[in-house]
């Protein structure tokens, strides 16, 4: 009824709505028969997961498909990934990715970020996780934060864990180090513009891993922005790819 009140071509039609002229011609041919539409299909394995999967998503909107499946099976459910990723999709929950352009804006932020060589400690920062196995067979997670113009490693944090809240707690103690070495707090040594307000001192580089794509890793804490830092995603903010930079004054 649209085509025909625009007076359009069918090819044109269906060059714009992305559906092949073939498979419309068919479905056009089906319905002037009379021919009764086929489906929609039973989906079993959708429907018997699909309120658990649901409460999960709405629960934690972050998560994706792989971590709401995992819980669905924790819960007692037996089915697939690619089942939940489509209820997941039917049901809008899906935070869709597109990484290729997630990576060139990053790898131009990265870029930014070293445009200007450091002249001094505090200027950047570079954090990362390393791993050191134990003899009886576990594993620790090391964070370390090193000022990129001196090599000067900030304190090392220590967990089991690599996740968000290792990383936020890493900068915190990188903070309090360079802190004692100044003599002074942070906040201190940051530039300020004509009105008073803080500007960026330190960019904290890391890379693109999960740990540093947290909203709260992003967000930083209220402790952390106390001690004269500003959240990694906030404005102005230097977040490199391949390296997340941070704004730190």
């Amino acid at each position: 009824m649209i085509r025909v009140e625009a007076g359009m071509p069918t090819a044109r039609f269906c060059r714009l709505i992305g559906v092949p002229e073939r498979t419309w011609r068919r479905h056009q041919a089906r319905a002037r028969q009379g021919v009764q539409a086929r489906g929609p299909w039973p989906r079993p394995a959708r429907e018997g997961v699909r309120e658990t999967a649901r409460r999960h998503a709405l629960a934690h909107p972050a998560w994706g498909h792989r971590k709401v499946w995992a819980m669905c099976r924790h819960d007692g459910h037996r089915v697939s990934q690619a089942t939940v990723l489509r209820l997941l999709r039917d049901e809008s929950l899906l935070l869709e990715a597109n990484y290729q352009r997630e990576r060139r804006q990053l790898a131009a932020r990265r870029k930014a970020a070293f445009a200007t060589e450091p002249t001094g400690p505090n200027q950047v920062w570079q954090l990362d996780f390393s791993e050191f196995e134990t003899a009886s067979g576990g594993t620790w997670r090391l964070a370390g934060c090193r000022d990129y113009w001196s090599k000067y490693e900030l304190g090392w944090h220590v967990s089991p864990t690599a996740n968000q809240h290792d990383a936020i707690a890493a900068i915190e103690l990188a903070i309090r180090e360079a802190e004692v070495l100044a003599g002074r707090a942070l906040l201190d040594l940051a530039p300020r513009d004509a009105d008073g307000t803080v500007q960026p001192l330190v960019t904290i580089v890391t890379d693109n891993g999960g740990p540093f794509r947290a909203f709260r890793f992003e967000a930083l804490s209220p402790p952390t922005q106390n001690c004269g830092t500003s959240a990694p995603g906030s404005a102005p903010r230097a977040r490199t790819a391949h390296a997340s930079a941070a704004s730190a004054p």
